[in-house]
């Protein structure tokens, strides 16, 4: 049998198969990519030895447990796991603390089912501290710059061409405006951090010691971007990403509208997925409404409409040009003119697509 182990590093960095026997609860409110839930108890039965813990102490809460996972329920729970550990012999198994549930799963699984598996002392609570210091040291000891331009200028495809770049908004699965969700609910906030920490913990193995992130605000939809790297995105320097008004209107109508729509239908089937993308379109305008104007949002509702219509009637989107085009000239530009303003002491570079990932990686040797 391999050791228990407590090398978090490597753990992450091999993208080693985790079997996690917390109950779905605890999965769902926080995991590490690729874990598989496998609980040990279900909620309910967790409820139950937990109430008997508090009520009448921990031998009883014991008792109780092997009482709820018994029988059929217990043969079917190991066999799950016999299955994973056969599926990936080099993984490991995990509780919250890497106590007794863990210890019992491992337990079983070696009487029971003949299969000796490793556990990871600590559990998920210490890999979870480990990638929260991972993204603190991060902060403590990288360099970072900071991504700026108006909206659709293509600060997601900068990102993507450099290896030492960091997309938050890929993270959080969110585009990071008012139009910025998806067709998919976005993940917790511990799966945010942790897929984050991860990637900054990969690329610093790889030999990068400085990073380029988006400005971002504060929230990416229902995500927090983390105190400590918001903070140090607010003191670092700027480079201001420029391109031509029609550039921007083609790529927000590529992302926000033929990518959004596309995503929409491979979920729902094309009628239902356009109902629910032409739905979703419309509350992203009405977000907005109030700051946009009573006036203003009426104008650009009703050209928005008349561009569902039509695109729903023959598929073409060149109508929702005109909207995209006033929304940007007459509300967001203004805004992040402002933006730009307020930083002007911290740009060190502007230029377009090219110039801009050029000049980025350059900095980063």
């Amino acid at each position: 049998m391999r050791d228990d182990t407590a090398d978090y590093r490597a753990l992450f960095l091999g993208d080693v198969p985790l079997l996690d026997t917390r109950a779905p609860v605890e999965f769902s409110k926080g995991a590490f990519p690729g874990a598989v839930n496998l609980p040990l108890m279900n909620d309910s039965e967790r409820q139950q030895v937990g109430l008997c813990y508090k009520q009448r102490g921990q031998d009883a809460a014991i008792a109780l447990g092997h009482q709820l996972v018994s029988g059929a329920v217990k043969a079917g729970r190991i066999a799950a796991w016999a299955d994973f550990a056969r599926a990936h012999p080099d993984g490991y198994l995990y509780c919250f603390r890497g106590g007794l549930r863990s210890q019992i799963t491992q337990a079983w699984l070696k009487d029971e089912a003949g299969v000796a598996y490793p556990r990871i002392i600590g559990g998920y609570k210490a890999m979870r501290g480990f990638l929260l210091e991972t993204l603190e040291r991060a902060v403590a000891e990288c360099r970072l710059v900071v991504l700026g331009g108006m909206t659709g200028t293509g600060k997601t495809d900068v990102l993507r061409r450099l290896d030492h770049g960091l997309d938050l908004e890929a993270h959080a699965h969110h585009r990071g405006s008012s139009f910025g969700k998806h067709a998919t609910a976005q993940p917790a906030q511990i799966d945010f951090e942790n897929r984050l920490a991860i990637e900054i913990l990969k690329k610093r193995a790889a030999g990068h010691a400085s990073f380029v992130v988006e400005d971002e605000s504060h929230c990416i939809g229902s995500c927090s971007v983390p105190v400590g790297l918001f903070q140090a995105m607010q003191r670092s320097p700027v480079v201001w990403l420029e391109d031509s008004l029609h550039n921007r209107v083609e790529r927000i109508l590529r992302d926000y509208v033929v990518e959004l729509c596309a995503e929409f239908v491979r979920l729902h089937g094309a009628e239902r997925g356009f109902e629910l993308f032409a739905g979703r379109l419309r509350q992203s305008l009405d977000n907005i409404a109030r700051r946009l104007g009573g006036e203003r949002h009426a104008r650009l509702r009703a050209v928005m409409d008349s561009a569902l219509a039509e695109q729903g009637r023959s598929g073409a989107v060149a109508m929702h040009r005109e909207w995209i085009e006033k929304l940007l000239v007459e509300y967001y530009d203004p805004m992040y003119g402002y933006q730009r303003q307020s930083k002007a002491d911290r740009i060190g570079f502007v230029g377009e697509l090219e110039d801009v990932v050029a000049y980025l990686r350059g900095a980063q040797q």
